[in-house]
């Protein structure tokens, strides 16, 4: 007795390719929201920046957020400080994000001498650094 070929299941066919069409669509739409991404998340970076300079009670906030993004390794951000902060410092925080979910450089390069300068914030604000090791008593 001749066994009967196996029918392929078009339909999974007809979604993978559809789910496949959509990918492509997706990351076309993302490429070219890119530059309003780039624009918004500079423009607010600069705004972080400053503030970072200051003195008032959010200013921590932000240079925690910051440092968070330039080492997260060595600089821990608390996502509760997402509450601390105003509304307008909140949606600059969300550009940035979106704008380093796909960096196109590290964040501290948006500045002249920027390594220079966020080390000096977290040295300026007394924020710890996770990697340097504890020294005994």
């Amino acid at each position: 007795m001749m066994q009967q070929p196996a029918l392929r299941d078009t339909s999974s066919s007809i979604e993978s390719q559809a789910a496949f069409a959509k990918m492509i669509a997706d990351r076309e739409a993302r490429q070219a929201a890119r530059p309003a991404i780039e624009q918004e998340g500079k423009t607010a970076l600069m705004r972080l920046f400053t503030i970072a300079q200051g003195d008032s009670g959010q200013c921590r906030h932000v240079v925690a957020f910051l440092l968070g993004l330039y080492n997260g390794s060595r600089f821990k951000f608390d996502l509760t400080d997402f509450r601390a902060v105003d509304g307008e410092i909140f949606d600059d925080f969300i550009a940035v994000l979106k704008m380093d979910s796909q960096p196109q450089q590290e964040i501290h390069t948006y500045f002249v001498d920027g390594g220079t300068r966020f080390e000096q914030l977290a040295k300026d604000w007394g924020l710890k650094d996770h990697l340097v090791s504890a020294t005994p008593d």
